[in-house]
């Protein structure tokens, strides 16, 4: 490890040089990838670089250990206990910093919800999911682009799908794909008894094209006239797009837009980021099984989260977390669940690591 922290370190000196160099700088191509490696690899180096300093303090101290006045002994025992507790804790954030990181954290997020089981309840939550989303990214300066949306007769969404755009978007919302639960009374229930409803979130990372490449031949268009809840039309012209993808089968449509070519486009970027999926799960198959549950099974089918209205309640079930602040959480404000669940599954990510390397070596220099 530390062999692989002094090549980091080299790597960005090499960068800092590079970046004071005329050509580099006019080059729009390196420059900004240049500047963005520094940044990530300077998150590294000033750990390590305090590291070797609380190390180098702590060889000190332990050669004052021979020192026949025992006042100096006292005084170096004494450092040595806190200098080793430094060690130990920067020690671990040398091994969380070079877990790697997950390729698609910094890619923009195609958001779909879809009503599950529990009828028009099960619409208006997916309502309710998608303002809670769409007020948490707001928060973070993201933009949200609607793409589709499918209404019910009483209003709520049978399906929403949006594309989200901002910093690490799907950095903070990968942990939202899987199956909500709501459990309220409905404002059509006469005798006030709880229901519960499930809505079902998929959190994909948009795919470049040199990414997933699709073949026009392979892919069948139809057109058609917009529509709006309760099936009204909505347009006068058939600017509503209908792609499928002949050989997975996947179909996606969107009429958000009154351009059939933007239509067309969005309809496109989703079909993408589905299929990018579909090769990601394919790689996790194929992935042992202490990795799998290292990251989770990402099955979508799997209960993540109850929303308690009677209680005021929120439980994330992945991690055991209740937080009785419903309104709040529904309002946006997502962080404390979020931050929760990227730590557990950083500190399964270290687990792993952990166990993978030779011995457990330990970080000091023999």
């Amino acid at each position: 490890m530390l062999e692989r922290l002094d090549g980091i370190e080299r790597r960005y000196q090499e960068l800092e040089s590079l970046l004071s160099d005329p050509e580099v700088v006019g080059n729009r191509e390196l420059y900004p990838k240049y500047v963005r490696e520094h940044s990530e690899l300077g998150k590294i180096v000033e750990v390590y670089r305090e590291y070797d300093r609380v190390s180098q303090e702590l060889d000190q101290s332990r050669e004052l250990l021979s020192d026949q006045d025992p006042e100096i002994k006292e005084l170096a025992r004494n450092e040595i206990d806190s200098l080793e507790q430094q060690k130990d804790s920067l020690e671990q954030d040398l091994k969380k910093l070079l877990i790697p990181k997950d390729p698609n954290d910094d890619k923009n997020v195609i958001l779909e919800i879809r009503a599950g089981t529990g009828g028009e309840e099960a619409g208006l939550f997916a309502n309710d999911l998608f303002r809670m989303y769409t007020r948490y990214a707001e928060a973070k300066n993201w933009k949200i682009e609607l793409m589709d949306a499918n209404w019910n007769d009483s209003g709520g969404l049978k399906e929403v799908i949006a594309m989200v755009k901002g910093q690490a978007a799907y950095s903070h919302l990968k942990y939202e794909s899987g199956t909500h639960r709501v459990q309220r009374v409905p404002a059509t229930e006469a005798q006030g008894r709880i229901h519960t409803s499930a809505v079902t979130v998929a959190v994909l990372p948009e795919a470049e094209e040199v990414e997933v490449h699709i073949d026009p031949s392979e892919i069948h268009v139809d057109v058609f006239r917009s529509s709006g809840p309760g099936g009204q039309s909505v347009n006068t012209t058939d600017s509503a797009v209908r792609l499928t993808h002949l050989p997975s089968g996947l179909v996606v449509i969107c009429q958000d837009e009154k351009s059939q070519h933007k239509n067309k486009a969005k309809a496109m970027k989703v079909l993408r980021a589905r299929l990018f999926d579909i090769q990601l799960q394919e790689q996790n198959d194929k992935i042992s099984q202490q990795r799998r549950s290292q990251v989770g099974s990402g099955d979508r089918s799997e209960r993540i989260r109850t929303y308690n209205f009677p209680q005021g309640r929120v439980t994330d079930h992945r991690i055991g977390l209740t937080l009785y602040k419903l309104e709040q959480v529904l309002q946006g404000a997502l962080d404390e669940i979020i931050d929760e669940l990227a730590t557990f599954y950083q500190a399964q990510a270290l687990q792993n690591e952990q166990s993978q390397s030779p011995e457990n070596a330990h970080m000091d220099r023999a």
